[in-house]
């Protein structure tokens, strides 16, 4: 697709000309018998709507087997019955104080903004919800900045949902406003697909805004080093200027990221990109997602091979979000191996084993 007229580099004729079903997937895909009959084979509806913006399908190799492909095309495996899986592995709704706002950690509530995405990712943690409504109101919202102000022991608002940056920058000024309007919020942060989505979403007049306010923490979520092209660098570089810090998250997925080389050149495009490598999350147990998960076993693998053979700051945090709400941990593989004693005994990314005095 021809990406360079002025109609087609505006965020919004993206959202408006998504991508809802077979025959549109197929108009804006090179000709592919495998990706027919995959697609003729496999592809299903679920409550989770299908919706691909034609910029990340313009990403698409047009193969079945492509990352980008496998990230948002509905398959019948959605509907695989497995009884480990969770409708809201996360436990939020339990947590959620009032309506659309959810607070888990002591210092930090999320604030879910709207429940619409650009594109809908088929392993989305929220697939209970997002796309599907109910969509938060104006006042609802109000009611949670009222719980802010009333809990000083807050410190921080990550922005979500859904995709917050689906919103007018009209609103997501106001929500920057209000928030930073309360005297104990230090931090503010928002979590978005759209530099993978629709990455012209970052235009002047949203910059403008974001470099009005300060601290502002934006997470990106790339999964793959394909993700990402001129447009999208164009867009992380609108967003440095603008003073934002840039972390990234992403989820390893079977058959998408579970491999050493993949999550190497993802790791280092991000630090190339000035976006800190923030999280690798293990797949959340979400209902109809049991084909993207990476055995545990296999993902502290893959982190052991690539740590010493990267550096530190390249690096994400493999972690996991333990079923019901308990909150985030790290996964990683002890470097013990013995103990004595006298000593403990530790073995370096490359195999050799030192002792280290006990006290």
């Amino acid at each position: 697709m021809n990406m360079v007229n002025q109609e087609v580099s505006d965020w919004r004729w993206h959202i408006k000309h998504s991508i809802k079903t077979i025959d549109e997937l197929n108009s804006h895909l090179p000709p592919s018998k495998n990706r027919e009959q995959w697609l003729l084979s496999n592809f299903s509806e679920s409550p989770l709507p299908f919706s691909v913006t034609p910029h990340f399908a313009s990403l698409m190799s047009g193969e079945p087997d492509c990352p980008i492909f496998s990230q948002v095309i509905s398959s019948k495996q959605e509907h695989i019955l497995d009884d480990t899986l969770m409708q809201d592995p996360l436990g939020e709704e339990p947590r959620q104080v009032v309506p659309h706002l959810v607070h888990r950690y002591p210092d930090r509530v999320l604030f879910l903004a709207t429940d619409r995405c650009a594109s809908y990712c088929r392993f989305c943690q929220r697939k209970r919800w997002v796309g599907q409504g109910p969509t938060p109101r104006r006042d609802q919202q109000e009611e949670a900045f009222i719980y802010i102000e009333k809990n000083p022991q807050i410190k921080e608002v990550v922005f979500s949902g859904g995709d917050p940056l689906l919103l007018s920058n009209q609103r997501l000024n106001e929500l920057l406003s209000r928030t930073l309007s309360i005297k104990h919020i230090e931090l503010v942060r928002f979590h978005t697909r759209m530099l993978s989505f629709a990455p012209m979403r970052i235009d002047e007049e949203l910059t403008k805004i974001l470099s009005s306010y300060s601290p502002v923490y934006l997470v990106t979520h790339f999964n793959h080093p394909q993700e990402i092209n001129q447009l999208t660098m164009n867009a992380i570089s609108k967003l440095h200027q603008s003073g934002v810090a840039l972390l990234n998250q992403a989820v390893l997925l079977k058959g998408i990221n579970d491999d050493e080389t993949i999550l190497r050149d993802l790791f280092m495009l991000m630090a190339r990109l000035k976006i800190r490598p923030y999280y690798l999350h293990q797949c959340d147990v979400i209902t109809g997602s049991s084909h993207f998960r990476v055995p545990i076993k296999r993902s502290l693998e893959l982190m052991s091979n690539l740590r010493g053979r990267i550096s530190g700051h390249c690096l994400p945090t493999l972690v996991i979000d333990i079923p019901g709400g308990h909150g985030k941990v790290p996964l990683v593989k002890s470097p013990i191996v013995k103990e004595d004693d006298r000593f403990i005994y530790l073995e370096g990314f490359l195999g050799g084993v030192s002792a280290y005095p006990k006290e």
